[in-house]
């Protein structure tokens, strides 16, 4: 099995006049493979299934829970022959949330298979496909928080259209909906109250100023206890994101 490098190499030789002989053994190119090539000449490349260089179609909504998903537990790694594997790290006390990832991958990138990979305490659900870094051009070496991370122009209208499950992705992967506690004097006595709320961490500022944004969209509160850390504590806050994400499982 050749690839088309090689493949677009011997044919370029056989078209220049080289001798088969010479091809073979300059490439290591089997004679019989060579003849085939020369004897039915080049043939149309296959259109590609890509959304973004290519004649797929994208899943709109999925597309903005996926990228939610890859800034928080998400990343890219090259492997043989240009394919990229994608990864979402997936905690395993949230049986969920795997599932969930799973079918926004799968119906990202239908065509292929998607797996879970086992690791201890989470499972990595993964996809491999060349063109993965074509609907991540966020992808860059070493850790998101210490590289710039932006939404090119076509990124921000798909999560401008699906704010909620871009949230959802970002929430269900770095964030999480827990129940804090105050004190009030009452006629005179102490009374404890609770309510939940929910809170974003990343180390990015970028991810985190995305996350503002998308906030922004949907008018919900949010405040910055921390440099790394994102509170929506309001009540009608809290509220409009339990219809989007709500507790994890």
């Amino acid at each position: 099995m050749y690839d088309e490098r090689i493949r677009a190499v011997a044919l370029a030789a056989i078209g220049a006049g080289e001798s088969l002989n010479s091809i073979s053994k300059r490439l290591g190119i089997s004679r019989a493979a060579l003849r085939e090539w020369r004897d039915r000449g080049e043939r149309p490349a296959r259109p590609s299934g890509c959304p973004r260089c290519g004649s797929g179609s994208l899943d709109n909504p999925s597309y903005s829970h996926l990228l939610g998903l890859y800034l928080g537990d998400g990343c890219l790694s090259r492997h043989r022959r240009d394919v990229f594997a994608l990864r979402i790290a997936c905690d395993d006390a949230y049986p969920r949330l795997i599932d969930e990832a799973e079918t926004v991958v799968r119906a990202v990138h239908p065509s292929r298979p998607v797996h879970r990979v086992q690791a201890v305490g989470y499972t990595a659900v993964a996809s491999y496909w060349k063109h993965w870094p074509c609907l991540f051009p966020q992808h860059g070496p070493g850790p998101k928080h210490r590289r710039a991370i932006t939404l090119t122009d076509w990124q921000q209208e798909i999560v401008a259209q699906y704010p909620g499950l871009f949230l959802r992705g970002l929430f269900n992967s770095d964030g999480c909906r827990v129940a804090n506690w105050t004190t009030r004097t009452v006629a005179g006595r102490l009374k404890r109250y609770e309510y939940p709320r929910y809170m974003f961490s990343n180390e990015s500022s970028d991810i985190m100023r995305i996350c503002q944004w998308a906030l922004d969209l949907l008018t919900i509160p949010w405040r910055m206890p921390r440099p790394n850390a994102l509170s929506v504590a309001r009540r009608e806050a809290v509220t409009c994101l339990d219809t989007f994400i709500g507790p994890k499982s």
